[in-house]
């Protein structure tokens, strides 16, 4: 017999849904759990429900109903589709490699500046474009998913201490099949790029791909030494993506390359964030970090002092952005910049006094680098609208 629990607004684990005879589900009456943290933690054994670093917060005022169900198994344990499972099993072990929230940075970032573009030349838009787009978003999670990749393949031992969830460092997924999926990824994006966008986008692709191959792989291994790995990263998701993505839609609406005002505030304004993130994203990993001797400012300076400088940063972000549209109010939307950028620096300042309340405690340095994310995704959303 097998016990899953679940909640109402989710999805019943695989193995808790009959699909023949042999199995029968007994309804046990729903149970009103009152706690501040429920968890699981994750197993290889196929018969069991697992969830991988799976935390949910609960207020402690509020109930929360959960739905238990019963699952008895008759006969032998092939009566269960190992194929079925194997590809649910490596469909998680890949989004997780492809870490999601980079993903989305990606993909917010290039639709950004695509219709950004696209806004600037109405009378050039053709629906035969649309192809090209796509393939274009894609080779950019492609390389996103390349260069995370390879980070993951060289950092199995941080991160069984810094993010046992990845799935290398679960062995979830072997550094064979890592290695296939980092090669497919290069290859696949350095052949859409070439194919679709000349020599001048793919001399800039490859360039990304370099950066992050150093930033990964010995003997460089850029990421030990905190101001190559800044301006890496800060390079790569701030100029790069950027300028990259506009330059190729420009020249697919058959137009030479030009700075516009939005354009330029938005390079600079992301690659000031990037910066950032490069910044904070080792605060959640000082343990890690130390133990293998990884330098980092928030192993060198410490986790306030990092954050409050990181904090400090996006605030002149903020301020930088309302400047632009009180000083060129023909170039952007007053209406929209200014009180825009005014909630998400307010929202900034509640984030880290709300750190500063919790003593830094892990779980809210976690948080903390999220809503900084939430924060970058925020301002790809607002950007084609400036």
């Amino acid at each position: 017999m097998e016990l899953c629990l679940y909640t109402p607004s989710t999805i019943a684990p695989p193995h808790c849904i009959t699909t023949s005879h042999h199995h029968h589900k007994i309804r046990i009456k729903s149970t009103t759990l009152k706690t501040s943290h429920f968890s699981t933690n994750s197993t290889k054994n196929s018969s069991s429900f697992s969830s991988r670093n799976f935390t949910k917060s609960i207020p402690r005022r509020r109930t929360r109903h959960f739905s238990v169900w019963a699952s008895t198994q008759v006969g032998d344990a092939g009566s269960d589709d190992p194929l079925l499972k194997k590809i649910l099993v490596f469909k998680d072990a890949f989004w997780r490699f492809l870490r999601p929230h980079t993903i989305r940075g990606t993909a917010l970032g290039s639709i950004a500046l695509v219709s950004r573009a696209l806004i600037e030349n109405t009378d050039l838009i053709k629906w035969s474009l649309l192809f090209r787009a796509l393939c274009g978003v894609f080779a950019l999670i492609c390389g996103n998913g390349y260069i995370v990749g390879i980070n993951q393949i060289y950092d199995v031992g941080i991160d069984k201490v810094n993010k046992p969830y990845l799935p290398i460092a679960a062995g979830d997924l072997s550094v064979q099949s890592a290695w296939s999926l980092v090669l497919f990824f290069a290859v696949a994006g350095v052949s859409i790029v070439s194919f679709n966008f000349g020599p001048f986008i793919t001399s800039l692709y490859c360039l990304g791909l370099f950066l992050g191959t150093i930033y990964s792989i010995p003997p460089f291994r850029m990421k030990k030494y905190p101001v190559a790995a800044f301006l890496i990263i800060a390079t790569v998701r701030g100029f790069l993506l950027n300028f990259g993505v506009y330059h190729a839609t420009r020249a697919a609406l058959g137009l030479t390359f030009e700075w516009s005002s939005p354009v330029a505030f938005i390079t600079t304004f992301v690659t000031m964030f990037a910066l950032v993130i490069a910044i904070t994203k080792d605060l959640p990993d000082v343990e890690g970090d130390r133990k293998f001797q990884i330098s980092t400012l928030a192993t060198k300076l410490g986790v306030r002092n990092i954050a409050l400088l990181g904090s400090g940063l996006l605030l002149v972000n903020y301020l930088g952005a309302i400047s632009a549209a009180i000083y060129l109010p023909q170039a952007f939307r007053r209406s929209l910049m200014i009180p825009a950028h005014t909630l998400l620096a307010l929202g900034l300042i509640f984030q880290t006094w709300v750190l500063e309340q919790t003593n830094y405690s892990k779980d809210a340095i976690l948080g903390f680098y999220r809503f900084i994310w939430n924060l970058f995704y925020a301002e790809y959303i607002i950007f084609p609208f400036i």
